[in-house]
Formats: structure tokens, sequence, C-alpha cells
């Protein structure tokens, strides 16, 4: 589990097939900056960019860890697959942190596209447009993952093709991410807020109220 505020950002250093064919995931050797790896341990799990992917090996020394990302996962997200990229990190939530932005798995839900970036006043506006299967799960104030990072929904309209979200960057946001290295036609990696997952999954289903919930004047006496 993770909260999208970025407490890193890293570079992919290595990348090694784990096999022979494209069927075959992965290993990637990930550098992070000074002190990150300080309180990491084998089977750890860190998001990059947003998905969440398990330490495999480190290497404290010259500061790097591997993750083996598997062949489906590839598929399924962006940015991973180019030696130099930076990439957004962030270690697991523990119990006892602050939930600074809103809850996030770390599982993928779809790759967007970056159709705008441009500093607007001491800001930058950031659109993606989103792929249909998503964009009925955003809402203009909701929440929604970008590369990992939390981000509020400034407006949302629907066209064909998908939905394109409009977000607001604050120069930190834009410093201490890779967000800022972003351009149009960019992929970025998007992951739904939890509870749009839910709602829609009780609108399919019918909300129902389980008879046993029923509230009478007896049975509450």
């Amino acid at each position: 589990m993770f909260t999208g505020i970025i407490t890193g950002v890293g570079r992919i250093a290595a990348i090694h097939d784990l096999g022979p064919s494209s069927s075959y995931g992965k290993r990637l050797g990930i550098a992070v900056p000074d002190g990150y790896l300080d309180d990491v341990g084998l089977g750890d799990s860190i998001a990059l960019n947003g998905a969440c992917m398990t330490v495999t090996t480190l290497d404290p020394a010259r500061q790097q860890f591997t993750i083996d990302i598997s062949a489906e996962s590839l598929d399924k997200t962006a940015g991973l697959t180019e030696e130099g990229a930076r990439i957004n990190l962030e270690k697991a939530l523990r119990a006892s942190d602050r939930l600074g932005g809103h809850i996030v798995s770390g599982h993928v839900d779809g790759i967007g596209t970056v159709s705008h970036f441009a500093p607007i006043g001491e800001s930058w506006e950031l659109r993606v447009m989103a792929p249909p299967v998503l964009a009925r799960f955003l809402a203009y104030k909701g929440s929604i993952t970008i590369n990992g990072v939390s981000l509020t929904v400034n407006s949302v309209s629907d066209i064909e093709g998908g939905a394109e979200i409009s977000i607001n960057l604050i120069p930190h946001t834009v410093e201490n991410t890779s967000l800022g290295s972003l351009q149009a036609g960019s992929k970025v990696n998007l992951e739904i807020d939890t509870v749009a997952r839910y709602v829609e999954r009780m609108l399919q289903a019918g909300v129902l109220v389980p008879p046993s919930s029923t509230y009478s004047k007896d049975t509450a006496e």
C-alpha cells in the first residue's frame, strides 16, 4: 500500500533480459539517491512510476537495488524499459505513516497519453488522455495517480476515445518528481481512486441492503 507521495527519484541504471524472448520479463537495476536504501530490506515493496515491485537484491555501497518485472507487467505499464530514464520511487506505507496523498495500491489500471504540458502562472498544467475503460472513474476534484504521484483532477472532458483530465502541478511537484520531464505524447501510468473502483462495482451489482441489517424498533430494543 502507498500514498502517492514520492520519496525519491531514481534512475534505471541497467536492464537485463530474463529469457530469450518477449514472453520473459526483465531485471532492472535502479540507482537511487544517497541514503535511500538505509531502511530497505530484501523483499520490500517499492513503487516504480506507480507500479509496485519487490526488491530482489540490494547494493547499498553503489546505491542500487534490483527488481524483476514480468512480461505481463511490462505490457501493462509505461516508462520502465528505457535505460537511463528517471523514475518516481515510493516505499511501501507503514502503519504509523501519515497518509499525505490518498490510498494507492501500486497496481496500474491503464496507460494514459500526455496531450499538453506547459507552464501557467507559477505552476504547470498537465493534461492527460485516459483510455475509455477508465473514463467513468474520473471526476472533478477526485484523485488520480500519475506515474505514482497522487494528484487532484481539476477538470474532466469526455471526448471520443476516452477522457481528458487537467491537473495543476505546483513547482515543488515538478522539481521533486520525474513529472517535469513529461511532454506531449509521453506515456504515463494511471491508477484510479480505490473508492471509485468500489462504487463502480456496487453500481454494477445493484446496492442491496442485507435483511439482517434491516432496522426495526423491536430488534433495536
